[in-house]
Parts: structure tokens; sequence; C-alpha cells
């Protein structure tokens, strides 16, 4: 097994899109804190009564949101192009136990998107914090102390789309049909279930993958368009569910149909 994870390692730092991906989630980051520094000055520039309306929590979330596409189109791309250009024959001679061969793509691939998460959602909220100063923002009140297991816990929702992709990946064996679908279940879903009437747009907002992590940490969905009817336990179960389900379908479907 630690072969075939190296092995996998090795394939993804070898191609581009893997730093491509890398690099445009650390851009947007670098986005986020310019952005930043134009709210600090917006907020210098504005009367005391408008100020309790400009909040920096939307800014600093938007790091894991994009990160969260980025590293989902890498998991597509990590065994999409394998299907396209023949690799995967290879792979699965070298590798002939195609559960392992999954296993070893997914350890590498949510390893990655991990870091990478923890990265810009810690780094974005640390950053926008020193850019802010001492500005006293009406949602940055609390102690970074307190704030920071929140966006910890949303760190892991990017390798969360990252697995997912590379199940869409291995099920729909077409790079546009599996990018598409991770668009969809991204940023498309969240839309349409935001429309939704009430009591359904809440009930349903609780168990997008976004919505989860601040029910995790038990937090509750002020300045949120999620819901929070899930217990911690819960909201943890169900964002497991989002990416070892697909994954579950990918490896039966993997093991039961030819390269």
């Amino acid at each position: 097994m630690g072969d075939a994870i190296a092995a996998e390692w090795w394939k993804l730092r070898s191609v581009r899109s893997t730093y491509t991906a890398l690099a445009v989630t650390a851009g947007f980051t670098g986005v986020v804190l310019l952005l930043a520094f134009q709210m600090a000055h917006v907020w210098d520039g504005l009367p005391a009564e408008r100020r309790a309306d400009l909040l920096l929590r939307p800014l600093q979330e938007l790091s894991g949101w994009a990160a969260s596409l980025c590293l989902g189109v890498l998991g597509v791309l990590s065994v999409a192009s394998e299907y396209r250009t023949g690799m995967i024959r290879t792979s699965l001679a070298a590798v002939p136990r195609r559960g392992a061969l999954l296993l070893a793509k997914g350890a590498v691939v949510g390893a990655v998107a991990l870091a990478a998460g923890e990265a810009v959602t810690v780094g974005a909220f640390l950053g926008t914090r020193l850019v802010v100063g001492d500005r006293p923002f009406p949602d940055q009140q609390a102690s970074v102390a307190h704030e920071l297991p929140g966006f910890v816990l949303a760190g892991t929702v990017v390798p969360v789309f990252a697995l997912l992709g590379l199940a869409l990946g291995v099920l729909l064996r077409s790079t546009a049909g599996a990018l598409v679908s991770v668009v969809f279940v991204w940023h498309v879903l969240p839309l349409l279930v935001f429309h939704l009437p009430g009591p359904w747009s809440e009930r349903a907002g609780s168990v997008m993958p976004a919505g989860l992590p601040r029910q995790i940490a038990g937090l509750g969905a002020d300045g949120s368009v999620y819901g929070d009817l899930l217990s911690p336990g819960a909201a943890s179960a169900v964002l497991l569910a989002y990416a070892l389900v697909p994954l579950g379908f990918a490896a039966l479907i993997l093991t039961r149909r030819d390269a």
C-alpha cells in the first residue's frame, strides 16, 4: 500500500494541473487580503452609524469557498486524465487490486487538499484580522482563539470536495461531466436550496457542505445562508458522507467494469 501511495504522490506532483490548482487557490487568498485592505480603508471613511453594517466574515470565508472548487477540480483531473490518456491501464497493471488503487489516490488527493484547505482558510482569517488591526468590525469582536477552531473546521470541506471530484471522475470517466457535477454541488445546489420556501430552505441548507463546519463547531447560523438544525455529531456524519459515499460507489464500479 505504501508503494501505491508513493506512486500516486509522484503522479500528482508531476502534472502541471496540480500546481495550477494550488496557485489559483493561493492567488485567490492574496486577492482576499487585498480586499481586506480596501475594507479597512472604507471603514475609516464611514460614519459611525454605518460601520455596523460592514461585515468582514463573508470576505474571510471566500478563500475556503474558492479552494473547494480548485481542489475539487484537482480531484477530478487526478483520475479523469488517466482515463483520457489510457494511463489507467498502466496504473491497474501496477496495482491489480483496484480498491487499493482508489484508496491510494484518495489518500494522496485528500492529504494535499486538506493541507491546502487549512492553509487558505486559516491564512485568510489570520491575514484579514492582521490587516484590519484594531478596527472594531461588528463581526470580529470575539478573540482569535475563539474564532480559530471554526476556520480550522471550515478547511475540512476542501478535501471533501477533492474526494468528491475523485469519485465523480471514476464514476463518470469524463472530465467535463465530472467538473460540471462538482460545480453543481459546490455552487448551483446551494443557490437552489437558498431559494426554496421556508422551512425547507433551512432544512436543506443544514446539510449543504459549506454549512456543516459551523454546526460541527456548535456555532449558530448568524450571518450565514445555511441552517443549523444538526447536532455536531450528525453534521460530522453528513460531511463524511459527502466524500465516503461517492468513493464507495466509485470503488464498486471500478472493480466491476473494464478500464
